[in-house]
């Protein structure tokens, strides 16, 4: 009986050193991001499938609902993550109130943002301390469907030691739904819907220049009813990323949960509109992914 509890504890003890002495799995990772496949259990806070949806826009860290038409921080956290290593460089095109930004800081990226409007760089730049503004957040007032723009943004590129961005975000303007100013080049204050198409597709075809081949954009946009109809404004700027030359990975329905002031109080008002009119009401819109290849 002893000889066998020697030979167990053996037995136990030979097991115990293979497994001490194994050598540690490196981590599996992506080109485009710190998740490790190894442990790929370990993530199950981000999202896989193409439905999306959040109770409640993010409130801290920075964040705030402070301008009307900015997408929520959630979606920035799970695109940075799913599509992006740590010190990698956001570009923003329509930058507005600095969620992706200030989501990048959170998690240790940096960011470009490009935003049309004087009035609004200031203000956003007070988010940021004169220390980000220098080393991980540059804001740039331009025109991102120019032609000056890509030059404008190189250069910061080069300033944050990179030759072109590892991920694009891009949230225009839903047509003319909100129009934030009377400034040429504003998508929202566009004359036709066909003129906000033709200045999206330059937007996209500088975001694609300035992009690293083989990573990843987002396009946040929902659509709109005009003259009785609905109009696919997302359907058509994925056509217009495709012309750019980008490749269409996935599109996802978010719903826009708390994301609406104004329809969340007129909500009787809505309905009886839908009912009248024969439409629906927008509960939902989209998040498409595209890669440079």
């Amino acid at each position: 009986m002893a000889r066998e509890q020697v030979k167990k504890s053996k037995k136990a003890l030979q097991e115990g050193l293979r497994v001490v002495s194994s050598p540690v799995k490196a981590p599996k990772v992506k080109p485009y991001n710190d998740i490790d496949l190894n442990n790929w259990k370990l993530y199950s806070h981000l999202h896989t499938g193409t439905l999306w949806e959040f109770t409640a826009r993010e409130k801290t860290n920075g964040h705030s609902y402070d301008y009307h038409g900015n997408y929520i921080p959630q979606i920035a956290t799970q695109l940075f993550e799913r599509f992006t290593k740590k010190g990698d460089v956001v570009l923003d095109m329509f930058f507005g109130s600095g969620t992706s930004g200030i989501e990048a800081l959170n998690m240790e990226r940096r960011c470009i943002g490009v935003e049309l409007q004087q009035k609004m760089v200031d203000y956003v730049s007070e988010k940021f301390s004169a220390r980000q503004l220098v080393k991980d957040v540059n804001i740039l007032c331009a025109d991102s469907a120019s032609s000056e723009v890509s030059a404008m943004v190189q250069d910061r590129l080069e300033i944050m030691g990179k030759d072109k961005a590892q991920f694009l975000v891009l949230h225009p303007p839903y047509d003319d739904i909100i129009k934030f100013s009377d400034i040429e080049g504003d998508l929202s204050a566009c004359k036709t819907t066909e003129e906000f198409y033709d200045l999206f597709e330059n937007v996209a075809r500088n975001g694609y220049e300035l992009l690293e081949k083989g990573r990843f954009a987002a396009l946040i946009i929902g659509d709109k009813y005009a003259d009785s109809k609905l109009v696919p404004l997302s359907w058509e700027c994925m056509k217009r990323m495709e012309n750019a030359g980008f490749t269409t990975k996935a599109c996802i329905v978010k719903n826009i949960t708390g994301n609406e002031k104004a329809k969340g109080k007129n909500a009787n008002l809505w309905r009886y509109r839908a009912l009248s009119g024969g439409f629906y009401i927008f509960e939902h819109e989209y998040i498409m992914v595209f890669q440079k290849v």
